[in-house]
This record gives structure tokens, sequence and C-alpha cells, in this order.
């Protein structure tokens, strides 16, 4: 009788924990422009709420940090989807629109740069994210600073094989944005001509009773 009553809670506990559950976007790496001067990524999922396919993706003048012209198309459908299905599809049909953009700032969805960091799933990070780079026998370390209740900014250090010290910061922590409980450093990345840095980072966003996991990324020119 014990282990029932324990099995009930604990099946209890999982129902509670999934009605406050939201969706979590899966991160797409799209590619850097022959250039390094653009960076595209893309999002998708599972609409919590309706149970439709969302899809969005962006594109980044990596020195301005900033969105490139028209960088950032969005779709949401209302119909609901069939059972296991991921919402790629409504990523793909983005991707159709945004061709001629693609074409026009030659993004190659085979650059996808360098990945230097990635967050495995289920690991706590740490406070300052120290790694190295065999590569080029650079070191860093990362940390992202929250500046206020829904902004941050990003430092780096990154040191030069021979001992040169280098710092470098990402994102402005004027930007609010309201309803996210938490940013994380997911991924970081060197671009393709090894002059940039990306940083993907995780937004928790809060929506009513649920928690939306969604993708940003800042950028940084290494000086």
């Amino acid at each position: 009788m014990a282990k029932r009553l324990v099995l009930v809670g604990a099946l209890s506990l999982l129902a509670a924990l999934a009605a406050f559950a939201g969706d979590v976007a899966q991160f797409v790496n799209l590619g850097f422009s022959a250039d390094s001067k653009y960076f595209m990524f893309g999002q998708y999922g599972i609409s919590e709420k309706t149970s439709a396919p969302w899809a969005e993706t962006y594109l980044v003048d990596v020195a301005k940090n900033a969105y490139a012209p028209a960088g950032a198309r969005k779709v949401a459908y209302t119909r609901a989807a069939e059972a296991g299905t991921t919402g790629m599809g409504a990523l793909l049909t983005i991707l159709g629109d945004a061709l001629p953009q693609t074409r026009q700032y030659r993004v190659d969805h085979m650059l996808s740069g360098r990945l230097l960091y990635i967050l495995v799933d289920g690991v706590s990070p740490t406070e300052v994210l120290e790694f190295r780079d065999f590569q080029t026998g650079r070191s860093y370390a990362v940390t992202l600073v929250r500046s206020g209740s829904t902004s941050f900014r990003i430092s780096a250090k990154v040191t030069e094989r021979n001992g040169t010290v280098r710092e470098v910061t990402a994102g402005d922590p004027s930007i609010q944005r309201p309803g996210v409980k938490s940013y994380l450093v997911r991924q970081i990345l060197l671009a393709p001509d090894g002059s940039s840095l990306v940083f993907v980072v995780q937004k928790d966003e809060q929506d009513t009773k649920v928690s939306n996991i969604r993708y940003m990324v800042e950028t940084a020119r290494l000086p």
C-alpha cells in the first residue's frame, strides 16, 4: 500500500509540473555569411497554448550586435499539430520565405562557425564559464551579469597563448525584457574568420502560469 501511495503521489507531482511547464524552443544554427559579418539562427517548437507549430529566424549584424534590416521573421500557425510533430516544418517554411535575404547577405548554412562552449542538458553552469580553445591556444573566462531583474550583459576575458589579455563585452544592460525570469549562456561560437564571438543565450520567459524557453544571441568583435 505504501509503495502504491508513493507512486500515486509521484504521478500527481508530475502531472502538476506538466500543467505549469510551457513549450521549449529548439535552437538552430543557420550559419554565417561568407565574410563572417552576419549570423543567422532560428528557433521553432509547438505552442503550449495552441498545440500549433511556430518558428522564428533572425539575421544578425555581428559587428553591430543588432538585427540586419528586416532580419526578424516569425510565423505562428493556428491549426494544432499532429502527435509527434516537432514544428520543424514551420521553420522550413519560413526559411523558404527568407531565401532572397539569405542570398543577399550570402549566408552559407554550412558555415556554422566553431563551437567553443556548450552547456550540456542537466548540468548547472558555474558563475564563471572557463574553457580553452586548443586550436588557437586562447583561454576564455565568461560571466553573464544580471542588471536589474530583466536585463543583462556578458563580460569575457580572452587570454592569448602569449599571455595577452583582452576584455570583451556583449549585450546592452539598458534593454529591459519584461517577463524574462532568467538568462543562461547555452553556447559560444567563434565566427569562421576567427574575429567575432556569438553567445547563444537561453531565456526563461514567464507566460501567465507557464514558463517558455526561448533563445537570443549577443555578438562581440574580438579587439
